[in-house]
């Protein structure tokens, strides 16, 4: 598609468009943005005409001038009452991908933030990238950083997702389900998690007629014909709220809250529940003129109709993530099905409604630590750390994904400020919600006073303070049970370094013990044979070959006779077994591993094989398989245990015992005594008499090893102890 307008006469500013030469769509616009002050429109129609001269000639699959679409989404915005540039922006946000404009003439035209909003919202159409997720995660990912610096790109995003939700019909069948879905599971929580749930309640309903018409078009037809006898209770239950309410002499709005085809099919869906149970919950709204209506009108609810225990909830006093107030109840209604009753004020309402747009439509919209504009700028803030420490996009949008929960917890801090974090979060998705450096550091939790583990699930209302201590560090087997997204990407990008730094210092050392057997070291290498062979192996820094080294993808002999130029005489399995030996403390993270096969501890006489992806896997020099090893002894790798050595160690014990109720509680609390962890039983041998139990424990070298067994042997129950 070639547009009419050349690129070069793009910054020229057009004449305003009379009436007449405006089609309809246009008015739609304008009739829409009515709020506006007169010289704000005219911008309306000035970037309308720059926006269809470059779309000239393209067209939708629907048919239509390609135009209507970006002036429908400025429609859609203009429902929320935005500002102008963010209508502009909306209207050109798909000239700089689509048409010869570019950036520079859009912000000599319009202004430079215009120019910004419309290049947040650029899709990513020139990158190759491996699949079409890979791509529509980057997309996904730019779309967020874009966020970071102007909320408004979302804004325009969402209501263009909308926009071509509406007109999803024209899409063939594979697309049209890829969209509905992608909009189910990303754009609409987004919306929710902006606060926009208007626009995210049309998304749901539209991605839910998109993926299943028949099921929807079931549910729309048997809410639409409800029986006679649920409209007379409606109606009665409505005059006896609206009764009490004006005789306590409130000003108040009573509204009839309907549930949607795809709110119904979810409950229907996830709770097991059938069309009638899901539909015979009755749904109110009360909007009141003060946050102290609120509490009076619920007062009055409460007096109408009975409340049912536990289903309180206080949004006023403590709002969601998304900045949503109102107070929710639910009530015993006189035919026995529960009603349930929502109440907020008229700018709790146009919050709830319009989210991050209320901002621009109301003078207190954003303003305050609670408002959807401040919790939303924090939100995005954690995402742009995370995104920052993430290794793909695919990566970063599944932790978005997991951030993107509607139930939330609400906890206080030692300061008594308000976080809020997903369902089942636990006390070290706390410690990293505070900061990434207090997660890293973090030993264990105080929730309430009480000293607790990091894997600890948290309550709402709990006050949460986290004890830190400077020798800690993330462990892998934190990932098991965090839930944040944060938290994930955090303790992987730490782990990460920590793997680095330790196979870089592991690497450095493997490399000189093989330089020296030829004579030289890595600090005595000119500088220029260093270099040149970084280049020819393809490496950015000398660091990188080390890490390489030390994961077993590279050999330090055949790395040493590279780079010392060598010409035979010494075998490479001897310049590989031969200098010191290297001492190891058991906490190298990634590069040095512990074989399942021998289970060796401190104090075992060991031996290293050096194996391509996991480098040092450390055998005892007794093992079965070290006769295997000896075929490839350029592998071995001559080790031993530092002097100082950290962290337990897997053992597997046999354990023969007399075979009768009680005997396993008696050898575990022989084993605990000692202060060793059990972390498996499994019976080998089991006859009348005795039975033959494999413990596998953990302990911190030989000498415990030695005193689990003596403690174990000294009880009468036990036959015989012996290592595997």
């Amino acid at each position: 598609m070639t547009p009419a307008v050349p690129a070069a006469t793009a910054p020229a500013l057009p004449d305003v468009p009379a009436d007449d030469a405006v089609p309809e769509y246009m008015h739609v616009l304008e009739r829409a943005a009515q709020y506006l002050p007169d010289e704000q429109r005219v911008q309306l129609r000035r970037a309308w005409s720059v926006g269809q001269a470059a779309h000239a000639g393209q067209m939708r699959k629907s048919g239509e001038p390609y135009i209507t679409h970006p002036v429908a989404v400025a429609v859609v915005l203009a429902e929320q009452k935005v500002d102008i540039e963010t209508l502009v922006a909306a209207i050109l946000h798909d000239t700089i991908e689509d048409t010869p404009l570019t950036r520079e003439a859009l912000a000599s035209a319009f202004g430079e933030t215009v120019a910004e909003l419309v290049e947040g919202v650029t899709k990513l159409d020139k990158l190759n990238f491996g699949s079409r997720q890979e791509a529509d995660a980057e997309s996904f990912r730019k779309m967020m950083l874009a966020m970071a610096r102007d909320l408004r790109v979302i804004l325009i995003k969402l209501a263009d997702r909308l926009h071509n939700m509406r007109t999803l019909g024209a899409q063939p069948g594979p697309a049209r389900e890829r969209i509905a879905r992608e909009t189910l599971d990303i754009y609409a929580p987004i919306a929710q998690r902006l606060g926009m749930n208007k626009i995210k309640a049309e998304l749901q309903d539209l991605g839910f007629h998109a993926l299943h018409p028949m099921r929807h078009t079931i549910l729309e037809k048997r809410i639409r014909n409800q029986p006679l006898v649920r409209r007379e209770s409606l109606a009665s239950i409505e005059a006896q709220l609206a009764q009490r309410l004006t005789s306590a002499g409130l000003q108040y709005r009573l509204v009839g809250r309907v549930k949607s085809p795809w709110s119904i099919y979810n409950k229907m869906q996830g709770e097991g529940k059938t069309f009638t149970q899901v539909m015979d919950v009755f749904g109110y709204r009360i909007i009141v003129g003060n946050a102290a209506d609120c509490y009076h009108a619920l007062g009055i609810a409460h007096s109408v109709f009975k409340p049912l225990d536990g289903r309180f909830r206080d949004f006023i006093a403590i709002p969601k993530a998304n900045g949503y107030q109102s107070l929710h109840t639910v009530l015993f209604g006189p035919y026995g099905a529960p009603i349930e009753v929502q109440i907020r004020t008229e700018e709790m309402e146009l919050i709830a409604e319009r989210g991050i747009a209320a901002h621009w439509a109301y003078k207190h919209g954003g303003e305050g630590p609670n408002s959807a504009q401040s919790r939303a700028h924090t939100w995005i803030a954690g995402l742009l750390e995370s995104q920052r420490a993430t290794g793909s996009s695919l990566e970063f949008l599944e932790n978005v994904k997991v951030d993107l929960f509607p139930d939330e917890v609400y906890l206080f801090t030692p300061k008594g400020d308000i976080m809020s974090l997903p369902r089942n979060s636990t006390a070290l998705d706390f410690a990293y919600a505070v900061h990434t450096d207090v997660g890293n550091r973090a030993v264990a939790a105080r929730v309430d006073g009480k000293l607790v583990p990091l894997r600890t699930m948290l309550a709402s209302g709990q006050r949460v303070e986290i004890v830190t201590a400077k020798s800690s560090m993330p462990r892998p087997q934190w990932l098991e049970f965090v839930v944040t997204g944060k938290a994930r990407t955090s303790i992987r990008a730490q782990l990460k370094h920590l793997q680095h730094e330790d196979a870089v210092q592991l690497g450095h050392r493997m490399l000189d013990r093989a330089l020296e057997m030829l004579g030289t070291s890595l600090d005595r290498l000119p500088q220029e044979r260093l270099d040149a062979y970084l280049v020819e192996a393809k490496y950015p820094r000398l660091e990188e070959l080390m890490a390489d080294i030390a994961l077993g993808n590279w050999m330090p002999a055949q790395v040493a006779l590279a780079l010392a130029q060598h010409d035979g005489g010494v075998p490479t399995e001897q310049i590989a077994r031969a200098g010191e030996t290297i001492r190891i403390r058991g906490d190298e993270r990634g590069v040095i591993t512990f074989a399942n096969c021998c289970m060796p501890i401190p104090g075992d006489d060991i031996m290293g094989y050096h194996t391509t992806g996991r480098g040092i896997v450390v055998h005892r020099l007794d093992c079965p398989n070290v006769a295997e090893f000896r075929k490839s002894p350029e592998r071995w790798v001559a080790i031993d245990w530092d002097r100082e050595v950290v962290g337990d160690y897997n053992v597997a014990l046999r354990i023969e015992v007399e075979n009768h109720p009680g005997v396993l509680a008696q050898v575990a609390a022989a084993i605990a005594r000692v202060h060793s962890n059990i972390d498996g039983v499994e019976y080998l041998e089991r006859d009348s008499t005795i039975a033959a139990i494999r413990f596998s424990i953990e302990v911190k070298g030989r000498k415990h090893l030695a005193e689990v067994i003596r403690r174990t042997r000294r009880l009468p129950v036990v036959h015989g102890v012996q290592r595997m």
